[in-house]
């Protein structure tokens, strides 16, 4: 493997060596079942699904883990808020967030676990953690100890005496920056049994459970978003390594999706929901709009970036499917090195999709020269690298019945040779002709736009 990722825990760049060679194990921390799923939400998964397809086309085996928190104190307010079943409203939620996650070609995990499906795995992590001295039981609530761990704090950078949970400092509390294993039951609240009464999951302990369950007590990746660096990692690793788990290898995180410069929330109203989205640009759009950013970094959301990005991958789109209608099916080629080099670097995106473009611009020129075996390679590579992306123009899982990509494909034939004419034109300076090629193509519904790539054209009100 050359494959180098940046690890919170090492606050380095260091290189990926699998603990088990050929096979790659993965946690993401998923979606908290709560309402309907937005832009920020899906982000990690659009991320962390490059990922997985990077490593896939490296060779390996991955096992890959998401899982679905259905129990906690925010979906149990929203339902009792709607005058609905908790676990009727995380179901409901649940399909939405799968829904989005299919519409925007993410793979299905290895393995989706509920938190409430390991209740049993729960409480044997937490009696693991009293045995060793690591947590306590009090009134019915168990909570982990966290100066019992000299290393707490090392991922997130907090020192102890700065550390501040988010939560109730709790009756039976020894430490306010101690954090809850267990809560105990309150009226009208599910609960599940334990030796220490009758009670539910704290966050934390749910995902040590669910991945040393699904993955042994030491995997490779763990992969989440920045803003569960501190409490909720860093609480994980606390509880797995007072368990004795060596847990997660490398720590991936993905930044936010903002708006104003304020991260996404449902909290601050400035959220984007999928269904909306998808009602503006077609869903291999909003992936590649998504994806196209460095993962670590900020994702500042407009629709001018938005509309810019779908512009993107639509001459993409073109190209191939003009490859595709002029010389018949495109298989799927090779990356090329420098984007092979570009994702071994901390899954350099940006880098990466710069060669995809820069492979577009010369199979144009290829095409347009009647160079056909040059238009053909280039088109193999560009399927082969977008598929590493998850947006291969071809891919059968973007074309719905009502598709018409192929009629646009053809009608690009069309207007590239009138754009060919009118770009002749301008060179002999006959603005005359240049002028009435432009003026024809308005009359029927062509918008032309002169770009540093070259003219580009679009139907009227089509995004």
């Amino acid at each position: 493997m050359t494959l180098r990722l940046y690890d919170t825990a090492a606050r380095d760049v260091r290189e990926f060596a699998p603990l088990h060679a050929g096979q790659a194990s993965v946690y993401l921390c998923g979606a908290t079942v709560q309402g309907v799923p937005h832009i920020g939400h899906v982000r990690s998964g659009i991320a962390f699904d490059i990922l997985r397809r990077w490593l896939l086309h490296s060779g390996l085996d991955v096992l890959f883990v998401r899982n679905v928190t259905d129990i906690d104190d925010k979906i149990l307010t929203k339902a009792a808020d709607a005058d609905r079943p908790w676990w009727e409203w995380a179901a409901t939620h649940e399909r939405a967030f799968s829904s989005a996650y299919d519409a925007l070609g993410v793979l299905p995990p290895s393995a989706e676990p509920r938190a409430t499906g390991f209740i049993t795995q729960m409480v044997e992590y937490m009696e693991r953690l009293i045995s060793r001295g690591h947590a306590y039981a009090s009134d019915g609530d168990v909570y982990f100890d966290v100066r019992s761990l000299p290393e707490y704090g090392a991922l997130s950078g907090h020192r102890l005496d700065d550390v501040h949970q988010g939560e109730s400092a709790g009756t039976g509390k020894r430490d306010d920056r101690d954090f809850t294993l267990w809560k105990a039951a309150k009226p009208g609240e599910p609960s599940w049994p334990t030796p220490w009464g009758p009670g539910r999951p704290g966050w934390h302990l749910e995902c040590s459970a669910m991945a040393t369950s699904l993955l042994g007590g030491e995997f490779d990746i763990h992969c989440g978003g920045m803003d569960l660096i501190f409490p909720h990692h860093e609480n994980e690793i606390a509880q797995s390594h007072g368990a004795g788990d060596g847990f997660a290898q490398y720590w991936l995180h993905n930044g936010w999706v903002t708006m104003g410069g304020e991260k996404m929330s449902k909290s601050l109203g400035n959220v984007v929901a999928i269904p909306a989205m998808l009602q503006r640009v077609r869903p291999v759009e909003l992936r590649y709009y998504l994806g196209s950013a460095h993962y670590r970094s900020m994702l500042e959301y407009s629709e001018g970036a938005l509309n810019e990005a779908a512009a993107g991958y639509r001459r993409v789109e073109s190209f191939v499917q003009r490859v595709d209608s002029r010389f018949g099916p495109v298989v799927v080629g090779e990356v090329g090195a420098d984007f092979a080099a570009a994702l071994d670097d901390d899954l350099g995106v940006p880098a990466a999709l710069a060669v995809v473009h820069t492979t577009v611009r010369a199979g144009n020129t290829a095409l347009e020269a009647g160079d056909s075996d040059t238009a053909r390679a280039a088109a193999s590579s560009v399927r082969a690298m977008m598929g590493v992306l998850g947006v291969d123009p071809l891919d059968e899982r973007w074309h719905t019945a009502d598709d018409d990509s192929q009629a646009i494909s053809a009608l690009d034939v069309l207007i590239r040779a009138e754009l060919d004419r009118r770009a002749t034109a301008r060179a002999n300076k006959d603005y005359a002709t240049a002028d009435a090629v432009r003026d024809r193509l308005a009359q029927a519904g062509v918008d032309v736009t002169d770009t540093a790539d070259g003219a580009q054209w679009n139907l009227k009100g089509r995004n």
